[in-house]
Order: structure tokens, then sequence, then C-alpha cells
């Protein structure tokens, strides 16, 4: 059975986006097709580096180099190349959460960084918070502790993304939510509160497409190295975010 996930067509539109050429010295793009499919399979069954076929290469080579590609920001890169296509008609945002395996802490808290890494009721969690556009296919991703509200994202999330509307569950029923929202021009389609006087009308037939962001998290934890975070450094796992991301798009 075969262990790849990218068809000649998936491969063809990324191939160009990726460092280096077959050409260049020093083997910076040696089998760059093969090197992807070996993270991808890494993502997809959350295995150890060390547990990787050996068909795929030397194991700590392949490592290595995927944090060489994380460092200089390839991995974000081409997602956000493929996220050129995207239907900005309408903006959705959630939150899901991630539970933190044990092997995920520990990792030196430089500068004040928590690595993404917080406690929730579930114990080590960290929390994905995810824009989507109106086809469900990913825009933004941005990672917090797990104990971190959803709402306080929401304006990070859309900054800088142009749309007519944007539609939330209502906890993100916030009123500086909403004004940032309505100063871009857009909707703010977000059930209030229950606690709240005056009610803000809801577009319900356009809110019932809010499944889609969930969607996309279904899809997104189909990748077992992202359903359960087992990486210390949130820029790894950040990495292979952007990876499952790229690859929604090349569906």
């Amino acid at each position: 059975m075969s262990r790849r996930m990218l068809n000649d067509r998936q491969w063809l539109r990324i191939a160009d986006l990726l460092p280096g050429k077959p050409t260049d010295k020093g083997g910076r793009a040696a089998d760059n097709r093969r090197f992807v499919e070996a993270v991808l399979f890494i993502a997809r069954t959350g295995c150890p580096w060390r547990d990787l076929p050996a068909d795929f290469g030397n194991w700590h080579s392949i490592y290595v180099r995927f944090a060489r590609w994380e460092n200089g920001g390839v991995w974000a890169r081409v997602a956000e190349a493929l996220s050129g296509e995207a239907d900005l008609e309408e903006l959705f945002i959630d939150a899901t959460i991630v539970r933190a395996h044990q092997h995920a802490a520990g990792a030196p808290k430089k500068n004040g960084g928590d690595q993404a890494i917080g406690r929730s009721r579930g114990g080590l969690t960290t929390k994905i918070h995810a824009c989507v556009d109106a086809l469900g296919n990913p825009l933004r991703l941005i990672l917090t502790g797990g104990q971190v509200a959803d709402v306080t994202q929401g304006a990070a999330l859309i900054a800088g993304i142009p749309s007519t509307a944007v539609s939330a569950d209502k906890g993100y029923d916030s009123d500086e939510l909403v004004k940032t929202i309505e100063a871009t021009d857009a909707i703010a389609n977000i059930p209030p509160r229950s606690n709240r006087i005056d009610k803000r009308p809801v577009d319900w037939h356009r809110y019932k497409a809010r499944h889609l962001v969930e969607c996309f998290f279904n899809r997104l934890k189909q990748f077992r190295r992202i359903a359960t975070r087992y990486d210390k450094l949130s820029g790894r796992f950040n990495a292979f975010l952007h990876l499952a991301c790229a690859y929604v798009w090349l569906l």
C-alpha cells in the first residue's frame, strides 16, 4: 500500500513554492517531494520521528530539514500562497481545544513564553483559533493556551481580511469585537448572550453556514499529530498546522 498522500496535480501546485531547485548545490531541494511526503506521514500518523519508515530517508535529516523550513517560514508561506484562492464573501471564526501529550511539556520558557500550552479542565491543552472563508478553507490560525477565552483572539483572526460578514457563536459576543467588525463595513452575525438587555438581530439563515468552521476542525484533527499535541515548541506544532492547512487547500 502506498504511503504517499500527494498526487501529481497536488504536487505541481506547491512544487514551485518550496525552497531551492533540484540543480542547486548542497542538496537544498534534493527530492523535495519525498521530503514533504515524509512530513505528511508524520502529521497523519502522529508517530515519533524515529519511527519514520526507512524508505523516506534518514529520520534525523528529515527532522532537521523540517525544523529549518519552520524557522525560515516555508510552511507558513506555502499555506498563505494557496489561500490566495479564498472566497472572502463571508468569514467564520471559532476555536478548538487540543490535548497536549505529557511529552509536549517541559520546553524552556524563553522570554516569558508559555509555548501555547495552558491548563484547563482537560489538563495541559492548546487552543487553536481559526478563521475560515465562505467555503470553509483556512485563512488564519492562532495558537494560545487552552484556558484563553475565544473572544480574546477574535479581532486578530479577522484583521486585514476584507469581507461582508463575520459569523461566530455567542462566545464572541463582545461590544469591542462587534465594533471592530462593523468598522470594516462588515456585518457582525453573532448571537447575543442571554444576559444582554438590547438584543442584536441575527441572520439565522447565514448563521447556519457556521458549521463550515467546525468541519474544518474535523479535517484538521484527521492529522493525529494535530489531534494530540506532541511537540514541545509551539513553532513546530504551528508548522504541522500550516502543512495541514496547505493540504486542505489542495483537496
